[in-house]
């Protein structure tokens, strides 16, 4: 079983990826030091598939489990939501001395990482997460927030989890669509860091639409591993991401904000958002165009869109871009690609440079 730990001294955990690890919850929470009560924050898709067995696995290690259940769906991470549940925990005799369980996706893993956040001035969590996107990416880091009217995550904290839970099974529920999206941000990883992983991420674009075989969900522990180990690393050097090495998609980041919440998925825009740094990467970083077909192809194997449909406004994006959290006192901060598996944060990208990326991006590929 692969374990990764995150040292951020005190703070420092491990993040447990397994097969069947939904069954250990329990024992994970135990070996991390939780104890007593523990508020189950999940929503109305993911309870039905795997609240019981996480409950029985608590009770089992002698935690008294209560479960709390919200609308599935982006609309459920406001602070309206985070006061409810706040009550609810308060009338389920949770105090200081207990804790939260994420269990979910990346909503319910923020948000319910924002209520332990906030609850009693801060309780411990832990991350279960049932989506690609939060087990290569979300689940690791502290990362937790909210939407408000003005954008999303734009009220959150820094809260690290006691312990990350991941059962690749989980993935088998899941469409492709959904399946696609998350492995967008593998993608991200592959670029930035391990360029070794393209050619297996394309491997599993014809499993999409069929489903993981047996022989790929034994093989999902490593290749999920290998992601947690990289955003592990980088949250360590990068913990409140002062530099953000992964903010390889700025201009994606302001694709999603600029259209309704879920027009975009999240990964999708990664996906355009690279599109555009490798745009940017060959002509500012010396990326070559056989290294950038590369990461071409794997985002196309796996049926990313790669096009911005007309509608989207440039100046719309823009503006979405510059209000994003990782340019800092109006400067842009984009990270370019020198090579496969190597990049870099560069200040000599322009306001003209992005928006040149972004016409690119209503180019039909090749």
């Amino acid at each position: 079983m692969p374990t990764i730990s995150l040292a951020l001294g005190e703070r420092s955990y491990d993040i447990h990826v397994e097969n069947g690890a939904l069954d250990r919850v329990g024992e994970f929470a135990y070996r991390a030091g939780l104890d007593g009560k523990i508020a189950i924050i999940t929503d109305t898709c993911v309870a039905p598939l795997y609240a019981e067995r996480v409950m029985k696995s608590l009770e089992s290690a002698g935690f008294m489990p209560s479960l709390h259940v919200v609308d599935a769906g982006e609309a459920s991470k406001n602070m309206l939501q985070a006061q409810e549940l706040c009550s609810e925990l308060v009338r389920a005799g949770i105090d200081r001395t207990g804790c939260i369980a994420a269990l979910g996706g990346g909503v319910v893993g923020d948000l319910a990482g924002f209520v332990a956040s906030i609850y009693y001035r801060g309780i411990p969590f832990m991350q279960i997460p049932t989506t690609v996107v939060a087990q290569v990416d979300s689940s690791v880091g502290g990362k937790t927030a909210v939407n408000i009217p003005e954008g999303k995550n734009l009220a959150g904290a820094f809260h690290q989890p006691a312990v990350v839970v991941i059962d690749p099974t989980t993935l088998v529920t899941l469409d492709r669509r959904t399946l696609a999206e998350g492995l967008a941000e593998a993608a991200k990883h592959a670029a930035i860091r391990d360029a070794s992983m393209l050619h297996e991420l394309k491997g599993l674009g014809p499993e999409l639409s069929i489903g993981f075989s047996l022989n790929t969900i034994a093989k999902l522990p490593d290749l999920i591993a290998r992601n947690v180990a990289i955003k592990a690393r980088i949250v360590e050097n990068d913990e409140l991401e002062t530099l953000d090495i992964r903010a390889l998609l700025n201009i994606g980041h302001g694709i999603e904000a600029a259209v309704p919440y879920g027009t975009i998925l999240h990964g999708e825009a990664v996906a355009l958002g690279m599109r555009a740094a490798l745009f940017l990467s060959e002509r500012k970083a010396g990326l070559s165009s056989s290294d950038a077909k590369k990461i071409l192809c794997t985002l196309q194997a796996l049926e990313l869109p790669l096009v911005l449909p007309d509608d989207i406004d440039t100046e719309t994006v823009l503006k979405k871009t510059a209000s994003d959290k990782k340019f800092r006192a109006g400067t842009i901060r984009f990270v370019l690609l020198s090579k496969a598996g190597e990049a870099g944060i560069s200040k000599k990208i322009t306001r003209e440079d992005m928006a040149e990326a972004i016409e690119e991006l209503r180019r039909p590929l090749p």
